[in-house]
Order: structure tokens, then sequence, then C-alpha cells
């Protein structure tokens, strides 16, 4: 039994609400339909234990995402681990009984309950103090051994457990009292698996897909797959009176083995050793967004082919073109001709011509990545046709207000993420571009949420009704649980575009451009780190536009930032300039030299006006920045074409 404290009754009411929004999309953890789920992808290519994973996944114990990719560095949930131990195995007695009312926090119908039901009666998992399950929180390494030593029995070792766990890890004493004959009798058997050292437990850090996958493969027979170097051997390293102890705190983030090997010297100092250079492309996000709003470059098909062209010059490799802002599409669109009216943004400079496929064919010719941005998302102009046919599509404060003002200038409506012809809408705009262009990606920024005030439109407040017993929404916007509710149903919303771009083509991109996670959050109602835990995004550009250099690097060190970087390409957006502010070069070079120093993917501009025009220097003071940040030519980079996290800097 795992010990915590209580929690008070209303935040464990609060959790079975969440717990049964959360359930219908929580399967995104699984397969989705119609994809191939036991080939490999290439995010397991040189990963440490590549071939138990390989062996794991088909086994069917664990699945890889709809994209194809294991990624194998995100967490696990105490739910999602009760699936995969009943699926590891499947042939274990059931020694004690499980009640209807075991875990007040799993409500009927959720879709791991059947699974923490077997994990329970077989003895693999149990709870917390009154009741509780938990089946949303992260698993930490701890938990994990305890749970499959449990299950098979493995209680105490044939030796003194406190010597033998203060002769092979470095860390014991971090290892919690309740847990420390378990993990001797553990490490005794051969079950516990810990990278980069096998002296290093680790245990209170939360357990990632891989590190789960090799403990099964030690657990179920086998254990040759999981390199033996990475196996805790019982009492096989006695401390030496000068060995250095090494905090969990500081242990570095995983490095890919084909980038960069990691080994421990006999004190128990990490050393980079020799790596196979060649067998790793070294890649970096260079973006840029290209826009209508203060800019017309998209308006001249001449004036576009030089921007790319000089982007090209300047070793940019990505491009954000917008396609979908003032309440128009920029690419001629049916979807957008049978809801609006017009195919096209009657800008005069569109006409005639198709300024998307012109980006993809001049962009792709000089190897760079064109991902289109839907700039505005769930926003419109509040006189824009769309708003004015669709009144009923749009959500309101709590006066009935629809309009918000951005910028102070700007009137704006939005459209109701929660609506369902909304969600057709948009959802069928973008399958059709996906399905009509050759893109690497899609993106989509903090409007795909709706400002935190909004949200008290009919519709969505029948919804919450039916869901709370006939109970209104609060009056207070920003009440955590009110948030909380209309993040999900975003979420789900999400999802159910996910799914439908990869049904039409699996390998493009699913990007975001957000801010930072909790503004994200709070303001917009966009709770982009839930999306990269399930797996819903696939690059992650942050939109981190601060002149203040310390301000700027305390966003970078955020927990969900952090998080998402060993799972996805992360990179950062940075203010190159607008109209009314401009952003001097030094700022840029220092801001994009941290971002390289804390490991990040890339970085990415907003926007292309502003890496020359809207600035104090010169345009050809400007190009000689970018020239000397990009002295060479790197391609972008993706989960399809190998991506590894970055590894972090390694002490001598």
């Amino acid at each position: 039994m795992f010990h915590r404290q209580a929690l008070p009754r209303w935040l464990r009411a609060l959790g079975l609400i969440l717990l049964a929004v959360l359930s219908g999309w929580m399967a995104l953890s699984r397969p989705l339909p119609g994809v191939a789920q036991t080939r490999l992808a290439t995010d397991l290519r040189g990963y440490w234990a590549e071939q138990c994973v390989q062996e794991i996944v088909q086994r069917g114990v664990m699945t890889t995402f709809g994209d194809g990719t294991f990624r194998p560095n995100l967490p696990v949930t105490r739910g999602e681990f009760a699936d995969i131990i009943v699926k590891a195995f499947p042939d274990a007695p059931a020694v004690r009984q499980y009640s209807r009312q075991a875990f007040v926090d799993i409500p009927q119908g959720y879709w791991a309950g059947a699974q923490i039901r077997r994990a329970f009666e077989t003895n693999f998992l149990s709870g917390y103090p009154e009741r509780r399950f938990a089946p949303l929180e992260d698993i930490p390494r701890v938990q994990v051994y305890v749970a499959i030593a449990s299950g098979l029995n493995y209680y105490l070792p044939s030796r003194d457990p406190e010597s033998l766990l203060a002769q092979t890890y470095i860390d014991a004493p971090d290892i919690p009292g309740y847990a420390r004959d378990v993990i001797a009798a553990a490490t005794e058997e051969g079950l516990v698996v810990s990278f980069p050292s096998a002296r290093q437990l680790d245990p209170n850090r939360i357990a990632s897909r891989g590190e789960i996958a090799a403990a099964i493969c030690q657990a179920t027979g086998s254990t040759t797959l999981v390199p033996a170097q990475y196996v805790a051997v019982p009492g096989s390293f006695p401390l030496s009176p000068d060995e250095p102890f090494v905090p969990t705190s500081a242990a570095p983030a995983e490095p890919p083995v084909a980038a960069a090997a990691v080994g421990l010297s006999r004190r128990g100092r990490q050393r980079r050793l020799t790596a196979d250079r060649d067998a790793v492309v070294e890649t970096e996000l260079r973006g840029v967004w290209l826009t209508n709003v203060d800019s017309d470059v998209l308006f001249d098909r001449r004036r576009l082919a030089t921007a790319i062209d000089e982007l090209r010059s300047l070793n940019f490799n990505t491009l954000y073109p917008t396609v979908w802002n003032w309440g128009h599409t920029l690419y001629p669109s049916a979807v957008a001709k049978a809801v609006i009216g017009t195919e096209l943004d009657p800008e005069p400079g569109l006409q005639g011509r198709d300024m998307l496929q012109e980006v993809i064919e001049r962009g792709r010719a000089r190897a760079m990545a064109v991902i289109p941005w839907f700039e505005f998302g769930f926003m419109a102009p509040a006189d824009s046709e769309l708003a004015r046919r669709h009144p009923e599509w749009l959500t309101t404060r709590q006066n009935g207000d629809r309009v918000w003002v951005e910028g102070g200038v700007h009137e704006r409506v939005w459209l109701n993420p929660l609506h369902p012809e909304v969600q057709q809408f948009i959802i069928d705009l973008v399958v059709e571009l996906v399905r009509n262009y050759e893109i690497d990606g899609i993106q989509f920024d903090d409007h795909f949420g709706y400002p935190s005030d909004f949200g008290y439109d009919d519709l969505t407040v029948q919804l919450y009704r039916q869901e709370h017993s006939g109970r209104a929404p609060t009056d207070a916007h920003d009440d955590p649980a009110w948030i909380r509710w209309r993040a999900d149903k975003i979420t789900e919303f999400m999802a159910r575009l996910f799914a439908a771009i990869k049904a039409e083509k699996n390998e493009v991109i699913v990007s975001l451009s957000p801010n930072p996670q909790d503004f994200s959050l709070n303001a917009y109602l966009l709770d982009w780190h839930t999306w990269e835990r399930r797996g819903l995004i696939e690059e992650l550009v942050v939109q981190v536009y601060r002149n203040d250099l310390a301000t700027f690097g305390d966003e970078l060190v955020q927990r969900p930032i952090q998080q998402a970087k060993t799972n996805v390409p992360v990179a950062i957006g940075v203010l190159a300039g607008l109209r009314s502010r401009s952003v001097p070069v030094e700022q840029i070079r220092q801001q994009v030299d941290l971002v390289r120093d804390k490991r990040f993917s890339g970085v990415s501009f907003f926007f292309y006006e502003g890496l020359w025009n809207y600035a104090e220097e010169s345009p050809a003071t400007r190009r000689a920045l970018f020239r000397d940040l990009f002295r060479r030519a790197k391609p972008h980079p993706s989960l399809y074409r190998g991506w590894q996290p970055k590894p972090e800097p390694v002490a001598a």
C-alpha cells in the first residue's frame, strides 16, 4: 500500500468528474483504428532498450501511437500501467477479491476499470489511503518495481535488504521506507533496470514508457533483450569511502545512444564516450511565420518567391504560411465556399493564384519544410461573413456579449469549439488541406482555444448542466474546475481532429505554437501539456515573446516544456519585431544562444517582416545577424525522419 496524505472530499469529487470527462479520450494512449501498431518507428533507432521495446510491442503488451511512434520517454499514468501489467501477465492468478467500492476515484465505464480490477486481484497494484487509486497520476519508478515484485511474490531478499541496497545503489537513501524490502528483493531477482547507470535507481523519478518496457522484459523472461550493463546487480559495487553521491535531481536527461553513448567511471561520475557522428543527422528548426497581418509578402507571387529564396540563402529551413485568418482561407477551399460563400480571401493579391501551392513548390525545391498555419483558429472578425451567416456558432460572455477586442482595436468573435457544426467545419477545412496539398505538417496555436471569460453560450451551459446534475457553471470564469472542464472539452475535439488528420495522411506532422502552458490554459483554455502527454502534438513551438533575458530564460525551464522536449521536437518562438515594437539584434542573438544552451530543437521567428523591416538597424545588419546565427544548413527536425532529443551537457 502506498501512503499519501488524504485529499479533501471536494477535491476527490472534482477528480471523479474530471476522470469521467477524460475517459472518452484516454484511449488515445492505445492504437488508433486502421494504423499498424507493431511496426517499429524511427524514434526507437539507437534507443538503449530498442530490442526489448520491439519485443514488447510485438507481443501486444504496449503499442505505438497513431503516428507510428513509440515515444519511449513519455511518462505513464497508473491507469495506463494497469493496462500494461494485465497484458504482460495474462495468466497471473487472482489472490484477493475486488469489491465494487474498492476505489472511489474509478467511475463506472472508465476505460481502464477492468484492468485496474484485474491488477488489484492479482496483487500487482494497490491503492492509496481513503480508497483512492489515482489513475491519472504519473507512476514513479519505485511503484513500477514494487508492483511487479509484489505480483510475482518477491517480498524479501535472501540477505539483509539494507546492506544490499547500500551496496547496489548510490542513491539508496532515496528509496521510500515502505518499498525498501521489496526493491531489494526485485534487485536480487534481476528485475531492476536503470539507464544510464545501473547504480542509480532514481526511485522517485517518473517512469518512462521505455523503462517500463525494460522492466517487463526482465520480469517475463526476455532478459537478453536489455543490455546487461543497465541491469542492477546486487552488491557487486561496494561503495568506497570517497564515492560521490549523485542526487536524483542532478541526473542528466537520457541521451540518444547513437548520438552520444554515456558511460560511468569507476568513481560514479558521468562521462561522454566517443560517438559515431556519421550515424546521426544534426537538425535544428529554423522557422519563420508568414502572415498577412501587417505584411503583404503573401500577396505578390514575385515578392513571395524572392522571400523564400532569401530565407533559404540564410539557412532557414521551415516556413509557416498562414492559411486561415480574417474569416477566410488563403487557399482555394470548397469547404469554405460551402460555409462562407467564398472559396478564397477576397484580397486582390490572392486572386487567380494558389499562394499555398507556390510556397510548397518553391520551399520543397529548396529543401524547406512547409507547415501551413491555421492562424485564427476559432477566432474571426466580428463583421466577417462567417459570423454573419452563423451567429449560432458563436460563444459568449456571461452578459451575452460576443465581441472580444484584440489589442484594443480589432473586434473579434469566437466560434464555439464545443458546437458540433463548428467542429465539423474545422475538421473539414483541415482535412481538405491535408488531402489536397503535399505539406509537411499543419500548425495550430492558442486560437484553438478561446478566451476564458467566454463559454456562457446556451449550448455550452446546457452541456455543462447535463454533466453536473443540472447545476449551471460558476460565475467566476477563472474558477479552476470551470477552466478544466472547458479545456478538457477542447482536448476531446483535438483528439478527433488529430485522428482525422492521421486517417488522411499519417506522415503529416501535427504542430502547435502556443504560449507557455499556464497562460495558454488559464487565458485560452488550451491545455497543450495534456495534448502532448496524450500524443496529440508532434512538434511544439512555444511562443516566448519576452524582452528581458532572465524572464525569457525562466519560461524555458518550466516543467511542461522540459517534459515535452524529451518526447517531440520543441522549438522556441522568438519575436523578431512588430510594427509597434522593434527588437534589437543583440536581443535576438542572446535568445537564440540561450535556446541552444537549453538543448531545444530550434527557433522560429515572428514574423517575416520583423526579420528586417520593423527594426532600428538596417536590413543588411539584420541579414548579417541571421547569416552568423545559421552558418551552415541543417534539416528540419521531424519525428518521421529519426529525430532524437538532444543530450543534456554531461559533467567531465
